[in-house]
């Protein structure tokens, strides 16, 4: 039972990454006075531009997940007593 658990809340960890980063990552683009419908993909957009997105959304990407599945990680410890099983495989493999 603890797997389906750790599961869905890892999956809830991640979604709610994803949505933490984009509002973040638009917050900060605007910031910057860029352009806010900006097309990395589109060849008529600066390179430059594309990059600098591409750069700034795999940051807080990568910081609100490994955030919130520290936080989801945290809680299931308190509430079950012990890390989900695949941190306890990770952590005793590492020793």
């Amino acid at each position: 039972m603890g797997g389906i658990v750790w599961k869905a809340l890892a999956a809830g960890a991640a979604i709610a990454a994803g949505t933490v980063a984009n509002k973040s990552v638009t917050a900060i683009w605007s910031r910057t006075g860029k352009d806010q419908d900006i097309d990395p993909q589109n060849p008529h957009t600066p390179l430059g531009e594309a990059l600098a997105l591409a750069a700034v959304s795999a940051l807080v990407a990568a910081v609100a997940k490994t955030v919130l599945t520290r936080k989801a990680a945290q809680y299931y410890e308190n509430s079950a007593g012990h890390l989900p099983q695949p941190l306890r495989d990770r952590e005793e493999a590492r020793a």
